[in-house]
């Protein structure tokens, strides 16, 4: 039993979750706050849940809108309005609406919920199991030739030389996904080196757990096809985040949440190589989460897929290291924390050429640019993570997540003081 509570009326959630799982013990009761996160994605279906508990209203929000919009997605899970009287406008209205059940509160009955919360989750049972045997279900479960049963491909959303990419539906994770995948192709010599990349990535990510990291559901191989099931972000990446504009104490948040994030891959023994703002993904909660694995290099790998002195990256972002490709370790990433942390507080990268190698030249030989004087209590974090010799920079990510907690805290000291 998997149940997808939308409330945000704690103790209403807490007397629901505290029935649903005194009749099943082992129930899964997600709640979604729709005040924080706004509406559901237009193309979720809710395939992994055995039905959907809806409230009729919640500060700023209309639970019967949201039904009717719920009601207009074909395959939606069965929907059960909550109301304060079953025979109020409300509760009228939302059967008209297409609720499969409306459950009063006001006379909160426990039998009532439990028999039709079993009836919702047959009656989805038994939607889900026609849909499997349909043509459309194969069809929108082929991931450019890979057949992934629990998964509903919704938009093909980029292809790449190595792979594609796909927004998919999770019956299993519950929610929208992005699938990456690829055909496992070798060649006489061995495994193709686009493969061997793809390899290298899903070892990675696979025993990676931080909350400002990438959350994975699910890898294999199938039909000759790897794939790796990754969280899908609404909200886009940093880069977008920045046009709309940051406070100081954003800037230095998420800098510090990336920080963390670097340790934690830094402590599994992962370089990352390729930390830049299309790399860092918003979730609904504000918070960030590091993407891309792509070019990280594990040093516990085996299989060595770069040969000493290429350069993999992006320029604006690279380490003078990295970008003179001599070898490199954390604090190259780190550098790269720097220069995002620059271009959140100043609305612009900290070197900029007509070309790539003048890049480089400047993260090598120019000197750290100074931000604004509003911003001068960040300048200090700056030049740390921009020092040219990465002898002068942190030492870990977190080193660099306790300095930019110090002036964070500085800055809160100072607004209640001021």
């Amino acid at each position: 039993m998997r149940l997808l509570l939308i409330d945000d009326d704690r103790v209403q959630i807490a007397r629901f979750s505290h029935e649903i799982r005194a009749e099943w013990p082992q129930a899964d009761l997600v709640q979604y706050s729709p005040s924080q996160r706004g509406p559901l994605a237009a193309n979720f279906l809710a395939q992994g849940f055995s039905a959907v508990l809806l409230a009729q209203q919640w500060p700023g929000g209309d639970g019967l809108k949201w039904l009717y919009d719920l009601a207009e997605r074909p395959g939606f899970a069965p929907v059960i309005f909550i109301v304060d009287r079953v025979e109020g406008p409300a509760g009228l209205a939302a059967r008209d609406a297409g609720a499969f059940a409306v459950f009063g509160t006001q006379r909160f009955n426990e039998q009532r919920l439990i028999k039709v919360v079993t009836e919702a989750a047959a009656q989805q049972l038994e939607s889900l199991g026609a849909w499997h045997k349909s043509l459309a279900a194969l069809d929108a479960q082929n991931f450019a030739g890979a057949h992934l049963r629990r998964y509903r491909r919704i938009e093909h959303l980029a292809k790449g030389s190595v792979s594609d990419l796909f927004l998919a539906e999770s019956e299993v994770a519950g929610s929208l996904v992005v699938l990456k995948v690829t055909r496992a192709v070798r060649k006489d010599s061995g495994v193709d080196q686009s493969m061997q990349r793809f390899l290298q990535e899903f070892e990675i990510v696979k025993d990676l757990r931080h909350p400002n990291i990438v959350r994975i559901y699910d890898l294999g191989i199938t039909d000759n096809y790897l794939y790796i099931v990754m969280e899908y972000f609404a909200r886009g990446d940093l880069r977008k985040r920045m046009t709309k504009g940051l406070t100081i104490t954003e800037c230095l948040t998420y800098a510090r949440d990336l920080a963390l994030a670097l340790q934690a891959i830094h402590s599994a023994g992962i370089l990352h190589r390729d930390l830049k703002p299309g790399n860092v993904m918003l979730r609904d909660d504000d918070t960030v989460a590091l993407i891309d694995f792509g070019l990280a290099k594990a040093r516990a790998l085996e299989l060595e897929i770069t040969d000493t002195g290429l350069i993999f990256g992006t320029p604006h972002y690279m380490s003078p290291e990295q970008g003179h490709g001599k070898p490199i370790d954390e604090r190259s990433d780190l550098y790269s924390l720097g220069v995002i942390l620059y271009e959140m507080v100043a609305g612009k990268k900290p070197y900029d050429a007509d070309n790539p190698m003048a890049i480089l030249y400047c993260h090598a030989k120019s000197p750290i640019p100074q931000l604004p004087a509003a911003s001068a209590a960040v300048q200090p974090v700056v030049d740390a993570l921009l020092a040219k010799s990465a002898d002068d920079r942190p030492s870990s990510g977190a080193a660099a997540a306790e300095l930019i907690s110090v002036v964070l805290e500085s800055l809160a000291a100072a607004e209640q003081t001021g």
